[in-house]
């Protein structure tokens, strides 16, 4: 396996393992496809505080193919991010490709895409969420009017309280009747 593969402790691999979805194996290519990302800073060998101190800019992250064309790669960064800069540790990283591998239960992968979505972080989902989640999805390219139609359409259909925000649980019913969301909120490693 040579210098590019981390050599992590037992006890760090026991650990990974039973704080995501991941076995040894898969733990090991996650660390690989990390280290690809800068070969020349990544150390070939993480302890306990370099795995999470030691930090790949955003931008060298929002570069992996998986996300490169995500218009919500940005976002994806912020939310895993320990610190919420968007810099990712190894360990933020292992828990980003944990939930979005196929081993994720809908109900973790459900928790953080409300997360992504949720903007401004408040715990729900409002009209200003919702207009971030269009700008970024039509890349800036609706009008004013057709944007505020699209969140008005938004909140008639799915704010079932009327209360002009939606909780996770709304947000949740909203996914169950998507089934392909599992699907599309997925990475392969």
């Amino acid at each position: 396996m040579g210098n590019n593969v981390a050599t992590f402790s037992d006890q760090q691999l026991e650990d990974y393992e039973d704080a995501t979805f991941f076995t040894r194996k898969e733990i090991q290519r996650v660390y690989r496809k990390y280290k690809s990302l800068s070969p020349e800073i990544v150390p070939n060998v993480l302890s306990i505080d370099e795995a999470r101190c030691f930090r790949l800019p955003m931008e060298v992250v929002c570069d992996l193919p998986e996300l490169r064309e995500n218009p919500f790669k940005q976002r994806i960064c912020s939310v895993f991010s320990s610190d919420g800069s968007g810099d990712m540790s190894f360990e933020d990283f292992l828990d980003c490709f944990s939930v979005f591998s196929e081993s994720a239960s809908r109900d973790v992968k459900i928790h953080y895409a409300f997360k992504i979505y949720d903007f401004d972080g408040d715990g729900f989902i409002d009209s200003n969420d919702v207009t971030r989640v269009v700008e970024t999805l039509t890349d800036g390219q609706l009008k004013p009017e057709e944007m505020e139609e699209i969140v008005q359409k938004v909140f008639a259909e799915i704010d079932m309280d009327s209360d002009g925000k939606l909780s996770v649980m709304e947000f949740s019913h909203i996914i169950e009747r998507a089934p392909d969301f599992v699907a599309t909120f997925h990475v392969r490693i």
